[in-house]
C-alpha cells in the first residue's frame, strides 16, 4: 500500500512543523503549563488563522476539506511539541460530532466559531463509574417544557476549564448500559447548575468534573436523533482515538530523537555513551517499538472510513500497540537519560508522563484488548 502523501499534506505538515518550531520550545511549554491559565489563547487564535482549525470540516462548511490523514498528520506534530491547546477536544471531538450528526442550524451557528478560534469546547462523555464504556451513563436528560433537564456528574473532561460549551451524553430513555436511550445535547458551560471543579492532569493539561443540577436545555439542543446518540459517541471516541495514537507517536518520535542527542554527547570512559553495543541495542528496539506505534496510528487513520466492526477492530488494535510502544519508549528513554531523566527541567519526563496519561485515554490495553477480540 501507498502510504506517501500528497502535494498538498505535505505542505499541511511542513506548515504545522514551521509554525510549531517558532513557538512551542520545551521552555515555552513549561512556562504555560504552570501559568495560571494553563494556555495560550493568542495561539489558538494564530491555529485559526493559520487553518489548523479548519482543517477536518469540508469545504461546504467553511473548512479545507481534509480528512483522517489530516488529522493524523496534525496531530503528529502536535505530539513532537506535546501542544496542550483544545485541538482534540474542540475540534476533533466536538467539531467532528457537529460536523456529522449536528443539524444545519447548529452547524451554521457554531461551527464557524470552532474554525475561527472564537469557541472552545469539550466532550461530557466519561463518568465515575463507566471505567471506559461510553455506554454507561447514569447522567438524565428528562423531557420537560419542550426541552430537557439534565443531571448527574461527568468526569475528567479535559479542556473543560477553557470551555464556553460541552456536548453532554444522558440517558434518555433505559437502564445503564444499555445500547439505546442515550442521547447528546449542547450546554453552555455557564448555564445554571453546571458546577466545575478543575484540576491539572498528570500531562500538565487541564480537565474538570463536572456536576449537571436540573440543567435547562431547549430542544434544539439535542444532536442528532434522541435515544440515538450512542453510535455517534462511539464513532467520535474512535476518530478521537485513532488522533491520540497519532499524538503518542509524536511523542515516541521527539523520544527517540532526544535519546540520540544524549547518547552521542553524553561521555563515560571518554567515549560517547552510544558507542556501547548494549546501548545501540536499546535504542534499536525503541525504533522499532516506535515504527511499529507509527504503522497501527496510520492504519487506525484509514480505517476510520470502514465499516464499524473493521474501523473498531482497527482503533482497538492501534490503541493497544500504542499502549505497549508508549510505555517501553518512555521508560528506556526515562532509563538511557540516567538520573537527568526524572528532572521537571528536562523534558524527557514531560514526554514520559505525556503518554502515561495517553496510554490511558479512552480505554487502556485491557479494554481494547478486549474489544479487539469482540470484532474478530
Amino acid at each position: 500500500m501507498d502510504f506517501s502523501l500528497s502535494e498538498e499534506q505535505t505542505l499541511l505538515r511542513n506548515s504545522v512543523q514551521s509554525f510549531l518550531a517558532g513557538r512551542y520550545d520545551f521552555d515555552t511549554r513549561y512556562s504555560t503549563i504552570n501559568s495560571e491559565t494553563g494556555w495560550r489563547p493568542e495561539l489558538w487564535r494564530e491555529m485559526a488563522e493559520l487553518g489548523l482549525l479548519a482543517a477536518p470540516f469540508p469545504e461546504a462548511l467553511g473548512g479545507i476539506d481534509g480528512g483522517p490523514v489530516e488529522t493524523m498528520l496534525l496531530m503528529e506534530e502536535f505530539g513532537r511539541y506535546m501542544v496542550v491547546e483544545p485541538y482534540l477536544e474542540t475540534v476533533v471531538m466536538a467539531g467532528g460530532l457537529l460536523r456529522d450528526a449536528g443539524s444545519e442550524a447548529q452547524q451554521e451557528a457554531h461551527l464557524p466559531g470552532i474554525i475561527g478560534g472564537d469557541s472552545v469546547w469539550a466532550v461530557a462523555w466519561a463518568e465515575p463509574q463507566g471505567r471506559y464504556n461510553p455506554a454507561d451513563i447514569a447522567t438524565t436528560a428528562s423531557a420537560s417544557d419542550g426541552g430537557y433537564v439534565l443531571g448527574g456528574k461527568k468526569a475528567v473532561v479535559e479542556a473543560a476549564p477553557w470551555a464556553d460549551k460541552l456536548i453532554v451524553s444522558a440517558r434518555s430513555d433505559g437502564r445503564r448500559r444499555e445500547s439505546k436511550g442515550v442521547s447528546l445535547f449542547i450546554v453552555d458551560k455557564a448555564a445554571e447548575g453546571v458546577n466545575c471543579r478543575d484540576f491539572r492532569t498528570i500531562d500538565g493539561r487541564r480537565a474538570s468534573e463536572i456536576t449537571l443540577k436540573d440543567v435547562q436545555v431547549g430542544p434544539e439542543a439535542l444532536i442528532g436523533e434522541l435515544n440515538a446518540g450512542l453510535p455517534l459517541l462511539q464513532r467520535m471516541l474512535d476518530e478521537a482515538t485513532a488522533a491520540i495514537c497519532a499524538d503518542a507517536v509524536g511523542c515516541m518520535k521527539a523520544l527517540n530523537e532526544a535519546t540520540k542527542e544524549y547518547t552521542t554527547t553524553r561521555k563515560q570512559f571518554g567515549v560517547p555513551i552510544a558507542s556501547f553495543q548494549v546501548l545501540q541495542h536499546r535504542m534499536v528496539d525503541m525504533f522499532i517499538a516506535t515504527e511499529q506505534a507509527t504503522s497501527m496510528a496510520i492504519k487506525a487513520a484509514l480505517k476510520l472510513d470502514a465499516e464499524d466492526a473493521e474501523r473498531e477492530r482497527a482503533i482497538a488494535g492501534a490503541k493497544v500497540q500504542i499502549g505497549q510502544s508508549a510505555r517501553y519508549v518512555s521508560q528506556e528513554a526515562v532509563q538511557l537519560h540516567g538520573g537527568v531523566g526524572v528532572t521537571d527541567e528536562l523534558n524527557v519526563g514531560h514526554y514520559f508522563k505525556r503518554l502515561t496519561a495517553i496510554a490511558r485515554r479512552f480505554g487502556d490495553e485491557d479494554y481494547h484488548l478486549r474489544r479487539y477480540a469482540r470484532t474478530g
